[in-house]
């Protein structure tokens, strides 16, 4: 014993001394290398070593700074390189001039970097840094080298090393002959022959016996079980010292053992099993303090309470089916529970087929059997059955067509010889069989009179099915048939309230220039919502964004929804302030509630909606807002920074009164993004919309780079919950500006010798901008409206031409009154001049301003009466003829 303890004393001596002297090699290397590199770093970053290396004698003005550095530091050279790697600074003065030898790949391209270098001096650490200008470019390297000592100091520890190792191979041996002598004491003098001999005996009859036997010690832990035991209680591997409270064991027999009292046959279930314990205390006898446990299998006793047993099983696996089938109004999701609960405890695979119609929420026809797979459970490696998503076709007299026709659950005990089965398909009624399953139950599932589909329970490993598990298959199976239908009655209705709100949302933008705009909409899945959004054209190449909220969901809310979007593009045809909009729309709630009321439907009233309208110019860059109960926009400008705009809050629609809605101005800079959503958007994962707006700001400010698209998907990303609880709508702006090449403007005169200058000065701007084509009709527009002005408005009068999509004339004056389109009389001097200008105009209108009108008429920019072989000479007749 003590040779092997001195040759392991030895062994350790030289481990020790080999990592001894790794380890001082390895701090020598990182103590070098991080002191050439601060040298390196510390000079590069000197004043005067740039202006050095860019002077017309670098060497003249680095030589003595890195000789001064280098002494001053105690390292063994500093050396300075051009960015090509030439010697200005060196200790050996015979290399300057000459290109250095070491790898500066590294610091040309901003990198530090070390390397190991044999030198005639020894092994040297060099330290490469990049020197660079103002503007971050290498200029230059600066090298630093320090020779590694590792191995100084090892020696003078190795006396220290070998006395502690003798000592503590002494202390071993000691502690060896003290050990020995108590183990001795303890075992009554027995040697290790005696000790092994009585161990052996010990062991083969505790095992052997079949009986399980346990020790527990007084502080409850389990200090031995014998394979009968193990076996019984299905104690895990590494059941000894633990608590036996913590084995998993039934809670009766885990308090008994753990008690330590007194027991005499006491009758305890261990999973499927019945157990007589018997239990007495060690003390008496000499132990330690604790208590020992026998075993006996009493299984035989449970054919008595067999049928109590199964029935209380069955009404346990009602009540879990009660509990998790349904949890949800999704249809497939109530097919899968119901799989799920029923497999393994009552079947070993469960299919539940269900009627296509069914599927898709409508109502099911009686004369069809064709089934779509939803959901399969049990048996993970049985793939004989047909997979969840296959169409199945119950032809003939198959069980599965009978039940489905007869509305009746069907027995099959032995699968083998249904040939009707078998036959509808060989090959895969073989391969079911040949995996072992035996026997069908096939329940069909009906509710409130109706055959929604059926269930199927197979079973492979477990006793075939016999008549008394008919009516368990059926209770079973109707209780899952209510919650199928709930559920497709609930489909039926978010599919119709879906496809409605659907039908009177955008489905494709309009094209304009003003904005480029992505959007989205989402429905929540607790039902379709009220939310909605909008972008529409306003004369003058301006844009109009609404977001709207209806209070509720399901059909009610949506074709609300619809009815406010119709008003509201109503109420913008007629080119109405953001405020005035919604002060009308505002009215409009007010009596389509008062409408409700008066039907007796004051649970479908429109209270409550909410609405944000703003109006963005191109030609200004300024953007005009108005909200009713709504969240205001985020503004996202062009460097990137964030804001919410501070909107007039006013009071949701129908719940204003008399009180004025108010407007805001926003100076949007070219490229900014207007962010316009619902609060479902900020309120989904935590409902505190202070915390959704902070979420959508972060969302906001990092994708600043991308496309109004990529905006839209990254803020969904970070806001959109898993199960929304309420819809959201989303739409994102980016703002454009008209080109101001492409506008034209002009003051008038109060005199009618005005008019042709100003009309002569448009023609020009016309051919400038290539449009000739459409100068003429142009021309006849513009004199009609000058004319009118001059004649009929006031002070001020201008006239601007916009070139954009359209060519678009707009005449201002200060006054309010409009002209009309009207038919003229044969005895009427005037009256024809507005029919030219519709006649030659895709549309024209008035927009009211705060001070004065705007006459505005739009051309497409080609000539439309040319190409429809219209001519001004046989318009101007005809309308003669009408009025004769």
């Amino acid at each position: 014993m003590f040779a092997v303890q001195a040759v392991f004393g030895l062994l350790l001596i030289v481990v020790v001394t080999v990592a001894l002297a790794f380890q001082a090699r390895s701090n020598a290397e990182r103590t070098a290398a991080d002191r050439s590199v601060a040298i390196a770093q510390t000079f590069s970053a000197s004043p005067g070593v740039v202006a050095g290396l860019r002077s017309t004698d670098p060497t003249a003005v680095l030589q003595p700074l890195a000789e001064r550095t280098r002494k001053l530091t105690g390292v063994d050279f500093v050396v300075v390189t051009n960015a090509k790697g030439i010697f200005y600074a060196n200790p050996l003065v015979s290399r300057i001039g000459k290109r250095i030898l070491a790898d500066i790949g590294p610091a040309l391209n901003g990198t530090v970097s070390t390397q190991t270098l044999q030198t005639p001096i020894g092994s040297v650490m060099e330290g490469l840094v990049p020197v660079t200008d103002s503007k971050g470019t290498v200029v230059g390297v600066v090298a630093v080298g320090v020779k590694t000592k590792h191995l100084e100091g090892v020696g003078r520890r190795l006396p220290l090393l070998v006395g502690g190792a003798a000592g503590a191979l002494l202390l071993s041996a000691g502690s060896t002959a003290l050990v020995s002598r108590r183990l001795r004491a303890q075992t009554r003098g027995l040697g290790p022959a005696e000790m092994t001999r009585m161990y052996e005996h010990h062991d083969a009859v505790l095992h052997a016996v079949r009986e399980g036997v346990l020790i527990v010690g007084d502080d409850g832990r389990l200090l031995l079980a014998n394979d009968e035991a193990r076996r019984l209680l299905d104690l895990p591997p590494d059941a000894e010292q633990r608590q036996v409270t913590d084995l998993g064991l039934e809670p009766d027999t885990a308090q008994l053992l753990a008690s330590g009292r007194t027991a005499i046959d006491e009758v305890l279930f261990a999973g499927d099993q019945l157990l007589a314990v018997n239990q007495r205390s060690t003390a008496p006898y000499g132990g330690q303090p604790g208590s020992v446990a026998t075993l006996r299998d009493t299984t035989e006793l449970r054919a008595l309470a067999g049928r109590a047993d199964v029935a209380r099983e069955r009404l346990r696996l009602l009540y879990d089916a009660g509990v998790r089938i349904g949890t949800t109004l999704d249809i497939t999701r109530t097919a899968e529970e119901l799989a799920e609960v029923a497999a393994p405890r009552f079947a070993d695979v469960v299919t539940v087929d269900l009627l296509e119609a069914v599927l898709r929420g409508e109502e099911p026809s009686e004369q069809s059997i064709i089934v779509r797979r939803a959901a399969v459970s049990g048996i993970p490696e049985d793939r004989a059955l047909f997979p969840v998503g296959a169409l199945i076709d119950f032809a003939g007299a198959t069980p599965h067509a009978q039940v489905m026709k007869s509305g009746h659950a069907r027995l099959e005990a032995d699968l083998r010889t249904v040939h009707e089965w078998r036959e509808m398909d060989p090959e895969r009624t073989r391969l079911v069989v040949d995996s072992g399953v035996h026997s069908l139950i096939a329940v069909p599932l009906r509710a409130r009179g109706t055959v929604l589909g059926l269930v199927g329970f197979w079973r492979r490993e477990k006793d075939p099915f016999d008549e008394e598990d008919i009516a368990f298959a059926e209770e079973l199976a109707a209780r899952a048939a209510v919650c199928v239908d709930n559920a497709r009655r609930y489909t039926h209705e978010h599919t119709v309230a879906v496809t409605l709100q659907r039908s009177l949302l955008p489905r494709a933008l309009p094209e304009q220039s003003a904005l480029e705009v992505a959007h989205r909409y989402l429905p929540a899945r607790a039902g379709v919502g009220g939310d909605w959004f909008d972008v529409i054209p306003l004369p003058g190449t301006r844009v109009a964004l609404v977001v709207g909220d209806v209070v509720g969901h399901g059909l009610h809310a949506a074709a609300t929804m619809g009815r406010l979007r119709t008003a509201v593009r109503n109420f913008s045809a007629l080119d109405l302030p953001p405020d005035e909009l919604l002060s009308y729309l505002d009215e409009l709630v007010a009596q389509l509630d008062a409408e409700e009321a008066t039907g007796n439907h004051e649970d479908e009233a429109v209270t409550g909606a909410t609405c944000l309208y703003a109006v963005y110019d191109p030609v200004t860059g300024v953007c005009t807002l108005a909200g009713s109960g709504h969240p205001g926009p985020a503004l996202v400008r062009p460097d990137g920074t964030v804001d919410y705009p501070d909107v007039p809050v006013s009071p949701p629609l129908g719940l204003g009164g008399s009180l004025p809605f108010e407007t805001a101005r926003l100076d949007v800079p070219e490229g900014s993004r207007l962010v316009l959503f619902t609060d479902g958007l900020v309120k989904g994962r935590s409902n505190d919309i202070g915390a959704g707006l902070k979420t959508l700001h972060t969302a906001l400010a990092a994708a600043v780079d991308r496309t109004p698209e990529g905006t839209c998907t990254a803020v969904l990303n970070a806001l959109l919950p898993d199960r929304p609880g309420d819809d959201i709508a989303l739409l994102v702006a980016r703002t454009q500006r008209l080109d101001p090449d492409r506008i034209a403007e002009w003051s008038v005169a109060s005199d009618p010798a005005a008019v042709a200058p100003v009309r002569a000065e448009c023609i020009l701007r016309l051919s400038d901008w290539g449009l000739d084509e459409i100068a003429f009709a142009t021309e006849l527009i513009l004199s009609e409206l000058i004319t009118n002005a001059v004649r009929y408005g006031t002070q001020p009068i201008t006239v601007r031409l916009l070139y954009d999509r359209t060519l678009i004339c707009e005449v201002s004056d200060g006054s309010s009154t409009a002209p009309h389109l009207r038919r003229a009389t044969t005895t009427d001097e005037g009256g024809r001049g507005l029919f030219l200008v519709a006649q030659f105009a895709q549309r024209w209108g008035t927009r009211y301003l705060a001070r004065g009108k705007v006459i505005w008429a739009e051309q497409a920019l080609h000539d439309g009466t040319a190409e429809s072989g219209v001519d001004l000479g046989d318009l101007l007749l005809a309308q003669l003829d009408d009025a004769q």
